[in-house]
């Protein structure tokens, strides 16, 4: 089916002959937040991307590894790193007075985060390190130490964390072990902890998409759904599309990002040789879920780099991307 475009409607590029990769967007209230490979977080306009970063913040993670956002509406951000420590960010204040919490401790590096504000939660999965990979939460009214560290529930980096959107007890995490498994983490006994596992394969990305699916995406591309409701067949996935490279034309898949009125999601892939990027609507019908052919492509896209990131504001028509071009890019719908 025919796609349709959306036009580069403005865009910021970081200085350098060869600039650092942009690594994650993310919508707050107060703009978007980017982060870098040189371990800087910055705050744009989302309107006047060209006019370059509102704010500019220097990490000190010895290689920053992942950002979230820990309240959109606060403009809280939290970013964790290859020496193990964390970091929370509030970027209403100013840049000298933005970090409000810095986590660390001997721990490994770090290569996932999740956040629940609504419980004051963080948590953070780490690299297998010490013969264990261990999942460290911690309630941040205390976080001297973690309320909770689990050492057995995968046996290789922990590279996906996140919480249930509406049960911020329930913890998805995924690892290069294959495994992705579902935790109540209430639970005290690590024994009783997991509350249903999929093997999926070496995991990249995983998420909830609503509060009974959630979508595997791993290093080698390969894509699935899978349901935790008590009624689904276990273990088994809704929708799998195996290796999503030869199914949709592209050569490397960025993320799926839910759809926050919970009505499906989008999954973003690329083309580095033909320079694009498109984007697949997720959608559930009558017979489960399937993937909408008729992408909404960015024509350009980031050139021959790929995209690492995108996020989109639905009720604005724009979608923004950041790529290993070191760009950030806006895309609107073409006059």
């Amino acid at each position: 089916m025919a796609s349709f475009q959306l036009q580069c409607s403005d865009e910021y590029r970081y200085p350098g002959a060869e600039p650092e990769y942009v690594t994650n967007v993310i919508p707050l209230a107060s703009g978007l937040a980017v982060t870098t490979s040189d371990q800087r977080l910055a705050l744009f306009d989302p309107q006047r991307l060209s006019q370059g970063p509102l704010k500019r913040i220097q990490a000190d993670h010895g290689g920053l590894t992942s950002a979230e956002s820990y309240s959109a509406d606060e403009s809280i951000v939290a970013t964790a790193g290859e020496n193990g420590t964390v970091s929370v960010w509030d970027l209403r204040l100013d840049p000298s007075k933005a970090q409000v919490l810095r986590i660390q401790g001997d721990y490994p590096s770090i290569h996932s985060l999740a956040c629940a504000s609504s419980t004051n939660t963080l948590a953070a999965g780490t690299e297998f390190a010490n013969h264990q990979a261990s999942i460290l939460i911690w309630d941040l009214r205390t976080p001297s130490a973690p309320r909770s560290q689990y050492t057995e529930v995968h046996s290789d980096d922990i590279s996906a964390l996140t919480f249930h959107p509406t049960n911020p007890h329930i913890l998805l995490s995924g690892s290069t072990d294959g495994l992705l498994n579902v935790s109540d983490t209430r639970i005290a006994d690590e024994d009783e902890l997991v509350i249903q596992t999929f093997n999926h394969g070496s995991v990249h990305r995983a998420a909830f998409l609503n509060d009974t699916e959630l979508f595997a995406l791993s290093h080698d591309e390969k894509f699935a759904l899978y349901d935790v409701a008590d009624d689904a067949p276990r273990g088994c996935a809704t929708l799998d599309l195996g290796d999503i490279r030869p199914v949709l034309g592209c050569q490397y898949a960025a993320n799926v990002v839910a759809k926050v009125d919970g009505a499906g999601a989008v999954l973003g892939v690329g083309e580095r040789d033909q320079e694009t990027f498109k984007m697949y609507h997720l959608v559930r019908g009558p017979q489960g879920w399937d993937v909408d052919r008729a992408a909404v492509e960015l024509p350009g896209a980031h050139g021959q780099e790929t995209v690492r990131n995108f996020t989109f504001f639905g009720q604005e028509q724009v979608v923004f991307t950041g790529g290993e071009d070191g760009c950030v890019k806006a895309w609107r719908p073409g006059s």
